[in-house]
């Protein structure tokens, strides 16, 4: 159920709230198409992410950690190995270490980025966890989950996840320049065995790199369409934001594109594009994020170059 997003609801109720007797409804960020769900695992779940429209579910919070993957609107549900498993892999973290043992579930959940791939009825999870700069991974045959040996970079921005895949964008400084590095992290395949007889994942690949003057941080991937965008700012001043497609730079082209088409990105923790279509009041072709130097809910009109305010003062 691609491009459906959960509303949150607002008013002091939310996914869950008795007030709702188990129904959500989600909003199709192409179309506006509105749907109303019945979700009774809402009750005592709640939802940590969404991998390609089905919604990753945790239950047991304070307990076992249950991860429950579910398509909202046929109610299949996949079980998961729950987080606990992970807890002993993550002894010597020092972030988990700092935080109470009743909470380390909920905290090690609480800034998730989820991918999921799909193999002869098998469905294997990998999970960037973002308080621990570590991936998780594990399959709905798996009793518990598998954690990477490595770490991946600290970022600025969120990771995404694209058909299956990870993707990370960090800045280093290679021979006294800053670069900006994109990375991809597939999923473990069946040949991949670590010295245990378990699956293991390979380390992040490096796909492409492109110097920080030409793209200024922070930077930013979103999904928009079939292709994945990358979002920073041109010249020291920050005032121009350029927007580059990550498959061109693979192939080692820098090539700003100069419109999104009736698309409106916004990105900040989490990012997406939606139609404008759906939002009457937003203009297409325009980018909607906090202001780089003046700290406001800015949108900015690719096409024009021009920044305004997202929202007037009775909205704020």
């Amino acid at each position: 159920p691609r491009r459906w997003m959960m509303l949150p609801e607002g008013h002091c109720l939310h996914p869950g709230h008795p007030d709702l007797r188990g129904h959500a409804r989600f909003l199709n960020l192409d179309t506006g198409a509105l749907v109303r769900a019945r979700l009774l695992l809402l009750d005592d779940h709640c939802a940590i992410d969404s991998v390609d429209g089905l919604l990753l579910l945790l239950g047991d919070q304070y307990q076992r950690g249950t991860i429950r993957l579910i398509h909202p609107f046929t109610g299949d549900i996949a079980e998961l190995p729950p987080l606990a498993t992970l807890l002993p892999q993550l002894g010597t973290s020092l972030a988990l270490h700092s935080c109470p043992v009743l909470y380390r579930i909920k905290y090690l959940a609480s800034r998730v980025c989820a991918s999921a791939s799909f193999k002869a009825g098998v469905i294997t999870v990998m999970l960037a966890l973002d308080q621990v700069q570590c991936v998780a991974f594990a399959t709905s045959q798996d009793q518990q989950w598998s954690l990477s040996s490595w770490n991946y970079p600290v970022t600025t921005a969120p990771p995404l996840a694209f058909q299956g895949k990870l993707y990370v964008l960090h800045t280093t400084d290679e021979c006294g320049k800053n670069m900006n590095r994109f990375l991809q992290i597939g999923p473990p395949a069946q040949g991949e065995v670590g010295s245990g007889g378990m699956l293991q994942l390979q380390p992040p690949q490096l796909i492409a790199t492109i110097p920080v003057s030409k793209l200024r941080k922070p930077g930013y991937l979103v999904e928009c369409g079939s292709e994945i965008l990358v979002l920073g700012y041109r010249g020291a001043s920050m005032s121009r934001i350029l927007i580059c497609k990550l498959a061109d730079l693979v192939l080692q082209r820098f090539i700003p594109i100069k419109s999104i088409g009736d698309n409106t990105l916004f990105v900040g923790e989490r990012c997406m594009s939606v139609s404008s279509k759906v939002l009457s009041t937003v203009r297409d072709d325009n980018v909607v994020c906090i202001h780089p130097r003046q700290h406001y809910l800015a949108q900015y009109h690719l096409s024009s170059g021009t920044w305004s305010p997202a929202i007037d003062d009775c909205s704020l």
